[in-house]
């Protein structure tokens, strides 16, 4: 009986620990998902409809067998290389223009915690500029990433041209700003303690972070960028579709002319090339594990 007693007492006071919001939070969800569904026209019953059955395996049987002819697929070769080339250098781009606001959108590096208050004193002008320095960056950021690649794409076409060199300025840029978001959130989350002892043994701020802050965040750091590689390939192939060079321009073309199969040799291309940047990403993490 004493057990039994126990064990609703604790119960009792697990619930009265349950905070408000768990409550009422499903309901809140349900609410929002209703309205969204409204909205957003959601009508699951129009896949149910016969014509739009008829029309689905229609397109699906046209694409089958996948054109696998020689011609063909070397033709596919130069648009695929094309591709990973895009990705490759809006890649290095974005982290070129990703890292460096990554280090100034860290609160731990520019205006709080311990290691900003060994090094400033009571001086709090010095907390001022790391504060605007950390809110400037954090606004850059956000309005990189808010634009989309796409959009990027044919501003840069605008810009410069047709061709390949605007799908790298739309990866790099709008990646860049995903990449240092993320980037400043692994920093912030790393163990302090051991930038705190370099800090006391008279380090500057550069030698703590590429001695103490960036071998931490390294593993998370390669993990990441080497997910958004993979990411940036597909982002390269719908590029094509507005002029920005790549696979995506034949995917175009191939729909428009109502070459079903080729579309489907574009698609699988696509996908072996996703795969191998998964395997070599895999095996790079070993390396680094």
């Amino acid at each position: 009986m004493k057990a039994l007693a126990d064990s609703k007492t604790l119960y009792q006071d697990a619930k009265s620990k349950i905070p408000l919001w768990w409550y009422f939070g499903p309901l809140v969800f349900l609410l929002v998902m209703a309205v969204s569904s409204r909205i957003a026209e959601v009508d699951l019953s129009v896949m149910l409809d016969a014509k739009v059955r008829h029309d689905t395996f229609e397109f699906v049987r046209l694409m089958f067998p996948p054109d696998l002819s020689w011609e063909f697929i070397k033709f596919t070769a130069k648009p695929a290389l094309e591709t990973i080339y895009i990705s490759v250098m809006g890649m290095a781009l974005a982290i070129a223009i990703g890292f460096p606001l990554a280090l100034f959108a860290t609160n731990s590096l520019t205006f709080a915690g311990v290691l900003n208050e060994m090094a400033r004193g009571k001086r709090s002008r010095y907390r001022l500029i790391g504060y605007l320095c950390y809110g400037l960056s954090r606004m850059v950021l956000n309005v990189l990433r808010a634009i989309p690649e796409l959009v990027w794409a044919l501003i840069f076409i605008v810009a410069v041209g047709l061709g390949p060199f605007p799908g790298v300025l739309a990866i790099g840029i709008s990646y860049g700003g995903t990449l240092g978001k993320i980037y400043a959130e692994i920093l912030e989350g790393i163990d302090l303690r051991p930038l705190e002892a370099l800090q006391s043994t008279g380090a500057r701020r550069l030698q703590v972070v590429l001695y103490g802050a960036l071998p931490e965040a390294l593993p998370d750091f390669v993990a990441y960028t080497l997910y958004r590689w993979e990411c940036s390939v597909r982002s390269a192939a719908i590029l094509g579709f507005v002029g920005a060079g790549g696979i995506g321009q034949q995917i175009d073309i191939s729909i428009r002319m109502f070459n079903f199969n080729q579309l489907l040799t574009l698609i699988l291309i696509i996908f072996l090339m996703v795969t191998a940047i998964d395997q070599l990403s895999a095996l790079i993490r070993k390396r680094l594990n």
